[in-house]
């Protein structure tokens, strides 16, 4: 009978701190790519090529997207959907200045509802002859209470933070190839 006392404090102990984490969160990544902006931010701009390095579409083979409105830039959509890990939901591109930012609002449907928003932001880094790219790639969303609970033990910073290190790689990888 002390164990169930035990596991009850333990499940209480962790419904409150995670009920005191912030309702909001602020993930930011950044890296340079060894070739200029206008290479990067086409791998950007155009979710037709996000299969090349986002995350989500290279860790679950059963994601499929669609397209629609604009092929790139501002307005452009696309939706997704998979029976894995990749959930369900849609991304816009809500506000592009060229060759300097990116911003995408992400609305998830599944596996649960929210809405982020995710910016990257290009500069470029004279080297010698040639122009490298910083890459910044920010999100920032509201922290639901399943998120809060998984930060009890994994810290938030430790799940979107590597996905968004992973997704940098990936963007490093195909621009310089």
């Amino acid at each position: 009978m002390q164990w169930v006392a035990v596991v009850f404090v333990a499940i209480a102990g962790v419904a409150i701190v995670a009920a005191t984490k912030p309702s909001t969160f602020l993930i930011e990544r950044s890296v340079t790519i060894n070739v200029p902006q206008q290479r990067v931010f086409g791998l950007i701009d155009d979710f037709h090529h996000w299969p090349r390095w986002a995350p989500q579409d290279r860790d679950d083979p059963t994601m499929q997207r669609t397209f629609r409105r604009a092929k790139a830039g501002n307005g452009a959509v696309s939706e997704w959907t998979s029976t894995g890990s990749a959930g369900a939901g849609s991304m816009t591109m809500s506000e592009v200045v060229p060759l300097q930012q990116v911003k995408v609002v992400v609305n998830w449907e599944r596996p649960f509802e929210a809405q982020n928003i995710n910016t990257f932001t290009l500069t470029a880094i004279p080297q010698g002859a040639a122009t490298a790219t910083k890459v910044t790639w920010t999100v920032r969303g509201t922290n639901l209470y399943t998120m809060k609970v998984m930060e009890v033990f994994l810290g938030i910073d430790g799940v979107i933070g590597k996905h968004l290190d992973e997704g940098l790689r990936n963007l490093k990888d195909a621009a310089e190839d």
